[in-house]
């Protein structure tokens, strides 16, 4: 039976967050060095948002580059740059196609002025498309985005913008990178490792975590569907009793 039609799209979640993990051991797999790895794993990326768009998820969020990958060798770093370029350029005509809206999270203003300017024209060119917002965390770090936050909440009581009493759960959303994006509802992390390494640490705080051993640049459309399957397969209950939400 096709994977896809064991999938309610009644219920499919609105926000799915992946952690691209695995390039490097899959290009050791292949007697390869791990920038091999990085040039292979666009294919896994146009799967993702094509089974994304099918079941009509409004949103995919990709930990593309974190803050910490500045410290990997120069020449990976350079490379990875390079791609995020290259792939952006190559796929903006299907982001057109196919109603894709590109979208960025993070310290974009530390990215190299060429990756800037490539990846500001592709958002401008796709601002208005419908079908799926598709999100790259670009050296992006959960805790650098809350502490800014922080900063600028701060600020705005300071400068009486803001009344420190009224400071809520919104108030932080709203102060966010994805200020204009829902909650996250199921957070997928490939290649066997089990931990959220920074990533989208407020926006998770409920998401359903997905584990696999599948390798970034192996991930397919059945891969996708099957960290679905799983999320329909949970109870999500957000702090009640599984007696209350029956009811």
């Amino acid at each position: 039976m096709d994977k896809k039609l064991r999938i309610d799209l009644l219920r499919v979640p609105k926000h799915v967050a992946i952690i691209m993990d695995g390039n490097g051991r899959w290009a050791k797999g292949q007697g390869m060095n791990r920038i091999f790895g990085h040039r292979n794993a666009l294919t896994a990326v146009r799967e993702s948002v094509k089974a994304a768009s099918q079941l009509n998820i409004e949103a995919i969020t990709l930990y593309a580059f974190s803050t910490e990958n500045w410290n990997r060798p120069k020449l990976e770093v350079d490379a990875l740059m390079s791609l995020l370029i290259n792939s952006l350029k190559k796929e903006l005509p299907d982001f057109m196609k196919n109603g894709v809206k590109v979208n960025s999270i993070g310290a974009i203003d530390s990215l190299p002025k060429k990756a800037q300017r490539v990846l500001n024209d592709v958002i401008s060119q796709t601002k208005k498309n419908t079908e799926i917002t598709l999100t790259f965390a670009l050296s992006y770090g959960s805790r650098e985005e809350i502490v800014n936050a922080i900063k600028n909440i701060s600020k705005k009581v300071v400068n009486k913008e803001l009344d420190l009493e009224k400071i809520d759960e919104n108030t932080i959303n709203n102060h966010l990178y994805t200020f204009n994006l829902p909650e996250v509802d199921l957070m997928i992390r490939t290649s066997g490792e089990q931990r959220i390494s920074n990533f989208l640490l407020w926006q998770m705080a409920y998401a359903e975590l997905y584990f696999t051993d599948v390798l970034w640049p192996d991930f397919r459309q059945e891969h996708f569907y099957d960290a679905i399957i799983e999320y329909q397969n949970r109870e999500r209950r957000f702090g009640k009793t599984s007696e209350q939400i029956t009811e």
